[in-house]
């Protein structure tokens, strides 16, 4: 009895000294999304931006570059799916160039939150000469990212068909 004692008393300091969830924390890869050949000599660019969220608070960060124009606005949007353009719920903060960074943080509703863990939230960077979308990316959990012609595997593909936790 005197062990279980000495034993439960450093596991359960060791629980109390952890955080009670880890943030998580999603990637995706901006790309360009042109409508038809007329717009895609509009859109183009390249980028990347990471996402966390602590609790209900997430905080975006990421880069682009080479937009055939300068940035004017950015934004988080939720979408009825992955991949199927969606509505914006929160501004983000672009660099007013053609290269630069996007950047926010903003409180979530449990709905929003739970739109996140499951793939439905992408961030938009809008530019002078495409207003409506220059760069787009959703925010899919952290994965490696591989080389062209590499298939990849995992959960993290469609994340709308995974359940949240919490």
């Amino acid at each position: 009895m005197q062990f279980l004692r000495n034993a439960a008393l450093p596991l359960l300091l060791a629980a109390l000294s952890q955080p009670a969830f880890a943030a998580d924390k999603y990637i995706t890869n901006l790309g360009p999304m042109p409508l038809d050949d007329a717009s895609k000599v509009n859109i183009q660019g390249r980028g990347d931006a990471s996402a966390t969220l602590d609790g209900r608070t997430l905080t975006v960060s990421g880069n682009f570059g080479d937009l055939p124009s300068p940035a004017t606005t950015a934004h988080l949007n939720l979408s009825p799916v992955t991949g199927v353009p969606g509505v914006k719920i929160f501004d983000l903060t672009a660099s007013p160039a053609a290269s630069g960074t996007v950047s926010g943080t903003v409180k979530l509703s449990a709905a929003q939150a739970t739109a996140f863990r499951t793939g439905k939230l992408y961030i938009q960077v809008d530019s002078q000469k495409a207003p409506s979308g220059t760069l787009w990316g959703w925010l899919l959990p952290d994965h490696p990212i591989l080389g062209a012609d590499v298939p990849q595997e995992g959960h993290w593909f469609l994340p709308q068909n995974d359940t949240p936790t919490r």
